[in-house]
């Protein structure tokens, strides 16, 4: 569990600064859709050369699998990331997390009536934490209008992401997080490398500059920052979280971006908390501790409907269950 939730934290770390690298890169000419087509596919050539380089064999496919990593890789990569820059388009950052960031909150609802599993009811508990948290953090009272288009995206990307864990934790059962990267992320960048061909690429913008706190930093750097510490390092840590604690979990745990997020907004671009955000922030992390500390009891002392995680032997994965 340590180990598991640890990984989901430090991806949630990863992604939260990887937004507010990301706005920079998308203020300064390059466009969401060429932002993530350049990460998807040199994600994919990182995955694939630290796979080769640990055990080329990991990288063997079956017919049958691949038509799932096809899949994964178009709706639970590309369409996550491409969604989720159309809904801050058109939306707040806040809002556009917060419904996001209900995919948790679809997981546990497939594993429950659709699988049919029982979903511990402290997990229900944390999940509610969470998505009231997020609920303060985004203060969706204050006389909000939203964006139909932007609203629409936020809540397919919340679809997508829930995809995301549930066929990420069937996918890791065959193969590990690296091989996983790879292939998903190549399908996700021949995706976008299809509908965008790289002949049409502005190269140019990487060769500009973005002025940040007085300094001008490289575009092309800032997009090496989103490609390998904002996308490769935090979905390796979320593939070792899902396979160790779940999709539920690790999506619960995922819901600690936006409150990081808002803290770096804070710092890098003097976006300034309410105290309220900063409350809900406390409800999220509260939320979060409340599934960390959520112990596997024996069978004889659990309740019917209040199971546990449980390690699935196996493969060495863990499922709601």
């Amino acid at each position: 569990m340590v180990v598991g939730g640890s990984a989901a934290l430090a991806a949630a770390g990863l992604f939260a600064v990887n937004g507010t690298v990301s706005k920079l890169v998308l203020e300064n000419g390059l466009s969401s859709l060429r932002l993530v087509e350049i990460r998807c596919v040199l994600a994919a050539a990182a995955f694939a050369a630290l796979a080769a380089a640990r055990r080329p064999a990991s990288l063997a496919v079956d017919r049958r699998e691949l038509g799932l990593l096809a899949v994964y890789g178009v709706t639970g990569i590309a369409m996550v990331q491409w969604l989720y820059l159309v809904a801050i388009a058109r939306m707040p950052v806040s809002i556009s997390l917060l419904v996001e960031f209900t995919a948790p909150l679809i997981v546990a609802l497939w594993v429950r009536f659709a699988r049919r599993e029982h979903v511990r009811s402290r997990i229900w508990l944390a999940l509610a934490l969470s998505l009231a948290g997020l609920v303060l953090v985004a203060q969706v009272w204050r006389g909000l209008t939203l964006d139909a288009v932007g609203l629409l995206a936020a809540g397919v990307a919340a679809l997508a992401l829930a995809l995301y864990y549930l066929l990420g934790e069937h996918s890791l059962g065959r193969r590990d997080p690296v091989s996983l990267g790879a292939w998903t992320f190549g399908a996700a960048g021949l995706f976008w490398s299809l509908l965008l061909p790289w002949w049409s690429f502005p190269y140019d913008v990487l060769a500009s500059a973005a002025p940040f706190h007085g300094v001008e930093l490289p575009v092309w750097l800032l997009v090496a920052w989103v490609v390998l510490l904002g996308t490769v390092a935090p979905f390796a840590l979320m593939f070792v979280a899902i396979a160790r604690i779940g999709p539920t979990r690790a999506g619960l745990l995922g819901t600690a971006e936006p409150a990081l997020a808002g803290v770096v907004a804070w710092v890098a671009l003097g976006e300034v908390l309410s105290p309220v955000q900063l409350a809900g922030g406390a409800v999220v992390l509260a939320g979060i501790l409340l599934a960390v500390t959520a112990r596997e009891r024996p069978p004889g002392d659990m309740a019917a409907g209040d199971a546990e995680v449980s390690p699935r032997p196996a493969t060495g994965a863990w499922h709601p269950g």
